[in-house]
């Protein structure tokens, strides 16, 4: 398939994943859509948005990494005892949605957080927790843990009927339970899952797919293969569970490689292609959405200093997410963009936008809220 080819298939794909979204109701006033009921796709302005429940434009703002572990350290646990009586549902309804909202965010990009450095991640929200913040949300389903900070797990053989029960249970476990929530904006897949890299806590299992295979047809066939047994099946056990929600797919690390094999074999399979980016976000959200003509979703970025040491403690730079946010708003692709918070800093990530005492970055939460008004009041305005 050569590059014209593949363009004018995606372009076909797309247009076909639009039209199997069900429609409710009728649309109201002359920049809402035909609602579903639920979070939707398409274009307007020549920009493609996510569309509300109700109809309406939706550029998502959201923010990452929120659990309430944060707050149970011995030196911060009586905050979690006196103000949110040990409750994490009292905690999603009096800290994180009046703070979320009072700083311009308008999405839980994705709640889970670092526990320790290349271990798993906390555990994901349950439904009511979801229902406790009222917030549109995204979700992931632990289809495969190949994350590339994740040290321990090793791949999955995805042509093997275990791998394929295993996805019907997750579908089951998740899926079944989230389908009718209309907050419920779409669910990630992996984050950063190791198609063709690795990184030095994880090279011993090497990566999913050999890349020096690449260097021939028969290899690059190979790769699309496997990688369409994978969208496909993962693409199935949602459905099978869940027909209302779009697929936000794997959150590819922008900055590692991606053979044009996996967008291909993901394409008929995934309704956004969603990105890690913490160098050239901007850059790299242009370049796949021309490529793929689909929506893309910058799923997690920040600019603070990595390399810190127990015990030190980093900032999120406002600045640098305001000028992010402002030109990926203006990709006539781009659906929105999720910052690498946290909402409170712990002792393995080693920044928040909270501390451990709840005492907000002033500076920096000043100038995301700022940020964050503009895009907000700017979609008001049009929509």
């Amino acid at each position: 398939m050569d590059r014209r080819e593949f363009l004018g298939s995606a372009i076909a794909l797309t247009a076909t994943s639009l039209l199997q979204a069900p429609a409710q109701a009728s649309s109201r006033g002359k920049n809402r859509f035909y609602s579903t009921g639920f979070f939707a796709l398409a274009r307007k302005k020549d920009h493609w948005w996510f569309i509300t429940p109700d109809g309406k434009p939706f550029f998502s703002i959201g923010l990452n990494h929120i659990d309430p572990a944060s707050l149970r350290y011995p030196e911060n646990i009586h905050l979690w005892r006196d103000q949110y009586k040990g409750s994490t549902i009292i905690w999603l309804r009096e800290s994180v949605a009046p703070n979320l909202h009072r700083w311009g965010f308008n999405t839980i990009g994705w709640e889970q957080e670092v526990t320790v450095r290349q271990w798993p991640h906390s555990r994901s929200f349950t439904l009511e927790e979801h229902q406790a913040h009222g917030m549109p949300y995204c979700h992931m389903l632990p289809f495969m843990e190949s994350h590339q900070w994740q040290q321990h797990t090793q791949h999955y053989d995805f042509n093997s009927k275990q791998w394929e029960e295993w996805c019907d249970y997750v579908a089951r476990a998740h899926c079944a339970e989230l389908s009718m929530d209309p907050n419920l904006i779409g669910y990630f897949y992996s984050d950063c899952p190791t198609w063709v890299h690795t990184r030095p806590q994880n090279e011993w299992r090497g990566p999913i797919f050999d890349p020096d295979l690449l260097n021939s047809e028969a290899g690059k066939k190979e790769l699309h293969n496997l990688a369409s047994r994978y969208y496909q099946v993962t693409h199935q056990a949602v459905r099978r569970y869940d027909k209302n929600h779009l697929i936000l797919g794997d959150r590819y690390e922008a900055n590692a490689p991606i053979p044009m094999e996996l967008i291909k074999s993901a394409l008929p399979w995934v309704d956004v292609f969603s990105f890690q980016d913490f160098r050239e976000p901007v850059t790299h959200l242009q370049y796949w959405h021309k490529v793929t003509q689909k929506p893309v979703l910058l799923a997690d970025a920040a600019k603070i200093k990595w390399m810190t040491e127990p015990g030190e403690f980093t900032r999120n730079s406002g600045q640098w997410y305001a000028e992010t946010l402002s030109q990926l708003h203006r990709n006539p692709g781009c659906v929105g963009f999720h910052l690498c918070g946290a909402y409170q800093r712990n002792k393995a990530r080693r920044y928040g936008l909270l501390d451990e005492q709840e005492h907000p970055d002033q500076e920096n939460v000043g100038l995301i809220t700022k940020a964050n008004q503009k895009i907000n009041q700017w979609m008001q305005d049009q929509f």
